[in-house]
């Protein structure tokens, strides 16, 4: 089985040789880059299986790059953030970010969160062998093709339409809206999906949830998915 390829873009010398001296040495393949501009060079030439991405890099900053990656390929990505209350955190999940990992970090969570994302992706998790599939391989559970209102999610082609036209989801705004689909009407609350959508064993960070929700709400419809305060979000059904 190929190794899984990970970009990794970091300005600091130390932090990005020791980095990536971690992921490989757990089996990872990494190109690693010291700015977003050859860090954007390296995603178009190589197309990794995962990018990490400091938030504060030169050039072109993680949040741009991470802009000019969405735009060409739904890729996994997780941003590199100094400082977990930033307005960063929400910067980069907003511009397509799927998971952020707070510096400094330790190198088994690091691996830990790495693999997590790409066990949603349904990618193998790294040298341990396949991990858990992810939104394909669940999406069995639900079978055929659901109708909410205009919008219609076909579990099986991994496929979501609203009023005919079909909708470009990432494969977590897949999951998310997979969960949501299993049980229209009932109430998940943030922690609830963490745990199912990104494969949180322990407590995150809700904003997490909360900003890949109102991104799926630009998606699907902003009234489509209730927040039901001091409790979590629903699907209408």
């Amino acid at each position: 089985m190929a190794e899984t390829h990970v970009l990794f873009v970091e300005d600091d010398d130390v932090i990005r040789e020791a980095t990536q001296l971690a992921l490989e040495r757990v089996g990872f393949t990494v190109t690693a880059m010291p700015d977003g501009l050859s860090g954007l060079e390296a995603f178009r030439a190589d197309r990794p299986d995962i990018a990490l991405l400091d938030v504060m890099v030169p050039g072109l900053d993680g949040v741009s790059l991470c802009r000019r990656i969405r735009d060409e390929s739904t890729v996994p990505v997780i941003m590199l953030s100094a400082r977990a209350d930033s307005i960063d955190v929400v910067l980069g999940l907003e511009a397509g970010a799927d998971d952020y990992v707070t510096k400094p970090f330790d190198g088994a969570v690091l691996v830990a969160r790495i693999r997590a994302v790409l066990r949603r992706f349904g990618h193998a998790a790294g040298p341990d062998g396949p991990g858990r599939g992810g939104a394909e391989e669940e999406a069995g559970a639900f079978g055929g093709v659901l109708v909410f209102g205009d919008l219609e999610v076909d579990t099986d082609g991994m496929e979501v339409r609203r009023a005919g036209e079909q909708v470009a989801l990432t494969p977590t705004e897949m999951r998310l809206l997979l969960e949501f689909s299993s049980a229209p009407g009932t109430v998940l609350s943030r922690d609830k999906l963490l745990e199912r959508v990104w494969d949180y064993g322990w407590g995150g960070d809700t904003r997490v949830v909360d900003v890949h929700v109102q991104r799926l709400r630009t998606k699907i419809g902003q009234d489509r998915i209730d927040t039901v305060r001091g409790f979590g979000y629903k699907l209408r059904g």
